[in-house]
Formats: C-alpha cells, sequence, structure tokens
C-alpha cells in the first residue's frame, strides 16, 4: 500500500520522524500498521488537494474511521503532521500493550437484526466498537465474551460472526491502559483552528475538545454510520477517501443509499 507515496515529501518525513520503516513489519500487528495508515493518509491527501485544488478550496468537513481521525484532524491544519505522528506511534504501541495486559478481541456481526446483536453485545458486556454501516456491527471485549458473542450470533441474532484478527479489545474499556498514555501524550502537542470541521467518532459530531475525546475514543465505539449521517444532514453530498484502499467508500454507499 506504500507504493504509490514513496518519495512523497509528507510519506519520507514520516518515515524521518519515525526512525524506522513501518512496511516492513506491518505482519507484527498494531505498532507497525497504525503509522504504516497515518502516512498513507497523510501522504494521499497532500496529492489530492494540490492535484484538485479548486475541490480541495470547498471542503466543509472532515472525518476518519478510528485511527483515520488523526490524518483528518492533519488536514484540517488542527494538529501539526509531526505531532500526528508522534501520537500515533505512541497509540499504536499503547493499544498493543494494553492487549497484553488483558485478553480481548473483536468480532463483527455482518447482517442479522440490529437490536437483537446489541442485546447480544448487552448480554455479553461487550461493547459496539464499531457501527460501520447498515447491517455491519463489530462487537470488541473480553476473549471469552467474544467467543460466546462467535457462537450464539446465528441462533440468537441471525448474524454472520467474523472473528477479527486483532491483538486486543479495540475501543473497549479494557483500552483503559492506552486512553492514560494517550492523554498524557496529547498534552504535550499544540493544537490550531481548524480550516473546516472534523467530526470525531465518539459522538458522530464536530470535535469540540480533541485531547479528551481523542484519549475517550479508545474507549468508546466508532459511530461511523452516525457521522456520515450527520455530514450529510450538514450538506455534505461529495464524499472522498483519502488512505490505503476504498473500505470507506463502500461504507459510505451502503449507508447513504438506504438512509
Amino acid at each position: 500500500m506504500d507504493e504509490p507515496y514513496r518519495g512523497h515529501p509528507a510519506f519520507e518525513r514520516g518515515l524521518e520522524l519515525l526512525g524506522f520503516d513501518p512496511f516492513e513489519r506491518l505482519h507484527e500487528g498494531t505498532r507497525f500498521q497504525q503509522p504504516a495508515i497515518l502516512l498513507c493518509s497523510v501522504a494521499a491527501w497532500d496529492i489530492w488537494r494540490h492535484e484538485q485544488a479548486d475541490d480541495a478550496a470547498e471542503v466543509r468537513a472532515a472525518a476518519g474511521h478510528s485511527l483515520g481521525e488523526y490524518a483528518a484532524l492533519v488536514a484540517a491544519g488542527v494538529l501539526r503532521f509531526d505531532d500526528a505522528v508522534s501520537l500515533v506511534a505512541e497509540r499504536a504501541a499503547a493499544m498493543a500493550d494494553a492487549g497484553e495486559l488483558a485478553e480481548g478481541g473483536m468480532v463483527a456481526m455482518l447482517g442479522g437484526d440490529d437490536h437483537a446483536v446489541r442485546a447480544l453485545a448487552a448480554r455479553l458486556h461487550l461493547t459496539i466498537a464499531n457501527d460501520n454501516a447498515p447491517g455491519q456491527l463489530v462487537l470488541s471485549g473480553a476473549a471469552d465474551a467474544v467467543a460466546a458473542a462467535e457462537e450464539a450470533a446465528r441462533e440468537e441474532t441471525g448474524a454472520r460472526a467474523r472473528r477479527l484478527d486483532v491483538s486486543g479489545a479495540f475501543h473497549s474499556p479494557l483500552m483503559e491502559p492506552a486512553a492514560e498514555r494517550l492523554r498524557v501524550a496529547l498534552e504535550r502537542v499544540e493544537l490550531q483552528p481548524g480550516a473546516f470541521p472534523v467530526y470525531g467518532n465518539g459522538t458522530a459530531a464536530p470535535f469540540t475538545d480533541v485531547r479528551r475525546e481523542l484519549s475517550a475514543n479508545l474507549l468508546r465505539g466508532v459511530r461511523w454510520r452516525e457521522t456520515l449521517l450527520a455530514l450529510r444532514a450538514a450538506g455534505v453530498e461529495r464524499f472522498v477517501e483519502h488512505g490505503p484502499g476504498a473500505v470507506l467508500t463502500g461504507l459510505v454507499k451502503r449507508t447513504l443509499t438506504t438512509a
């Protein structure tokens, strides 16, 4: 995923700041995957805003899915790129360490009845870690509870369960040690007024307290479906994805065509 961005100034600056090449160690998990995605996302944004200068001048808002919040905040000018690289490296390490402290996991529930999936999560004390689109919820929490959800999914909800290959229970209370580390790291960075609003995952609304919300978002779900609906309600009609892949573009189509 890095090939299109090699040689781009932001990409190369990111590698310099990190002191290592995360793309050589993607197989080792979140410690390296998160910085890698940030570099691709910011480089993709920078290329687009120069190539599509007229469109970029009319950007009305931005949002990012989980880690993508940091690239969105860089795009808006709220976070300096150098600070974002440092924060994401700390975030990634903190989340990986938290995953080692408490055995947890995540399971995607595809299709099925929304209310039944939420009831199952509540019964098993799992967090709705991602509300991605209609028919796509991700549950997060203790490993035994995730296994129980996977086993009960079809019978209780009609959903197809797919265990995610992650190293911890992301976006759940089990990430508390990571949230505290991130909170401390955020205190060291300066924030600037944004050129346009950035919608946060935890509120599905523009950030009002970036430091507090970014750390809190490690403990609560990504309300992506609601975020897309809020952006549409605010008058946003065109969505452009910046970064590797086109997963978010698919979620936009799935959410807004069924709204």
